[in-house]
């Protein structure tokens, strides 16, 4: 299989592990993403929208219809009194930090079939995809083990 494919074919991989997580927790994989976004710190709607890569008008139906479920809150910004943070709520870490856990369990078990130096090299390898890509940090490093 050439790289082209691969690469397309674990994308669709490991949106359906995330998709399957998420709907078991009673979320959509975006609200999922955006938990997941928000778990080490809140952000403000723009630097929202530019990780997410989402536009202004559904990064606000995504936050509105999480906000509604009291996963989210919306804040007023410390450096910007015209602008807002977004912020986990307690049930939304709390619902955040088993949502991650168990996608990271999950995503842990595609590569089963490679030994620890496949492991390592895999990582390796999409690791500089990724950061020569420039991809955001939409899904933080798990803790080692």
């Amino acid at each position: 299989m050439g790289v082209v494919a691969a690469l397309v074919r674990s994308s669709f991989l490991v949106n359906a592990v995330y998709a399957e997580s998420s709907r078991e927790f009673g979320l959509t994989p975006q609200q999922g993403q955006l938990l997941c976004v928000l778990m080490p710190q809140p952000y403000g709607m723009g630097e929202l929208g530019a990780v997410l890569g989402l536009a202004k008008s559904s990064l606000t139906g995504l936050v509105d219809r999480t906000a509604q479920r009291g996963l989210v809150r919306r804040e007023p910004d410390p450096e910007d009194g015209r602008a807002v943070r977004i912020v986990l709520t307690e049930e939304g870490a709390r619902i955040a930090e088993e949502f991650y856990a168990e996608t990271c369990r999950r995503i842990d078990l595609l590569p089963a079939s490679l030994d620890p130096a496949e492991r390592g090299n895999l990582a390796e390898l999409l690791g500089r995809v990724v950061l020569d890509n420039e991809v955001p940090v939409v899904f933080a490093e798990p803790a080692a083990e």
